[in-house]
């Protein structure tokens, strides 16, 4: 089977691509022309340079492949421009969605966010059917997810089979740029993380998600979204779990909203709209913070064979990988 891949680079998308090719896929794989190619390294696999914005130049690559793999997205959570957001994760994947069915492209595996979600405040546990709509979604990061899904829905009831698939927060190996997950993970290494805010999030082994996209291309009913899972953690466990794990001191000061939403006001202003710099704190991530982000995967072990497997396995990898890599100092004793 050949599978024309979109992300491969990055996080998610380089681990779904070792999925893919261990399951005996040929790989095509769309890379941009700014892209580090260290996580598609020693692959078997097709390289093709290009960019969502452009979609209509990916036309030849597309054609003859029976599976598209889209897993690309703008992930940040503090952007400059939010259009450029836009234009790869909704405009991008509408399109991108058009080119394959006019090549006759069989399948479609489209992953999206559990960002997508109707969250709530009080640690309500969500699954595909809670009521959601694009006002309950903060943020450009949010808000252009929620509208790619859309398309990817759309898509799928005119007839194209397009399966979406949900994350939560995955972890794990090579997590390069870091994702905003992996950087609580970095900043927790380099001591630079004194306090925290009340929140809750769902973490998943990065793996898992991999091989659940290879399943979904022979399982998944098109139209469906199924939440990819694992543990529903408070903030405060994350961090306790990675200093059993280390060593090194989990904060115990907890900032309220209120404090957090105005300092990352501040950072904002002062690091990204005066030094054109990415701030340590945003608007976004605090505000998305007041929403407990706990999720089933009931759905996606019901009818895909989805293992909602402990996180601890993931958490240690990453940290592993990242001290490995320089993005923090060596632990004085070692992992533990």
């Amino acid at each position: 089977m050949k599978i024309f891949l979109t992300g491969a680079t990055g996080f998610v998308g380089s681990h779904v691509a070792r999925a893919y090719a261990a399951a005996g896929a040929e790989l095509r794989l769309l890379t941009r022309s700014t892209s580090r190619l260290a996580a598609i390294d020693g692959l078997a696999a097709d390289v093709v340079v290009g960019d969502l914005r452009q979609v209509e130049s990916l036309r030849t690559a597309l054609r003859g492949c029976d599976a598209l793999v889209h897993v690309a997205a703008d992930y940040r959570l503090w952007v400059r421009d939010p259009q450029e957001m836009y234009a790869s994760n909704v405009d991008g994947t509408r399109e991108l969605l058009k080119l394959a069915r006019e090549e006759g492209v069989g399948k479609v595996v489209y992953t999206s966010s559990v960002a997508t979600m109707g969250f709530k405040a009080d640690g309500t546990i969500v699954d595909e059917a809670t009521p959601v709509s694009l006002d309950d979604m903060i943020g450009p990061y949010k808000r252009s997810k929620f509208m790619a899904e859309l398309e990817a829905i759309k898509a799928a009831r005119a007839g194209q089979h397009v399966m979406i698939l949900n994350p939560t927060t995955p972890i794990g190996a090579g997590d390069a740029k870091p994702t905003p997950t992996g950087r609580i993970i970095v900043d927790f290494l380099n001591r630079n993380f004194p306090a925290y805010v009340e929140t809750g999030l769902n973490l998943v082994d990065v793996s898992e998600v991999a091989r659940m996209n290879v399943v979904a291309l022979e399982r998944g009913a098109p139209g469906e979204r199924y939440i990819l899972g694992g543990e529903n953690l408070s903030l405060k466990q994350i961090l306790d779990r990675m200093a059993a794990m280390t060593g090194l001191p989990s904060p115990t000061m907890k900032v309220p909203h209120a404090v957090a939403l105005a300092f990352a006001y501040f950072d904002e202003f002062f690091t990204g709209k005066l030094r054109g710099k990415e701030p340590r704190a945003n608007v976004e991530e605090v505000r998305l913070s007041k929403k407990t982000m706990f999720a089933s995967s009931a759905k996606a072990e019901r009818e895909l064979g989805f293992r909602v497997l402990p996180v601890d396995a993931a958490m240690r990898s990453a940290i592993e990988w990242f001290l490995a890599n320089g993005y923090a100092p060596p632990l004085a004793n070692g992992l533990r």
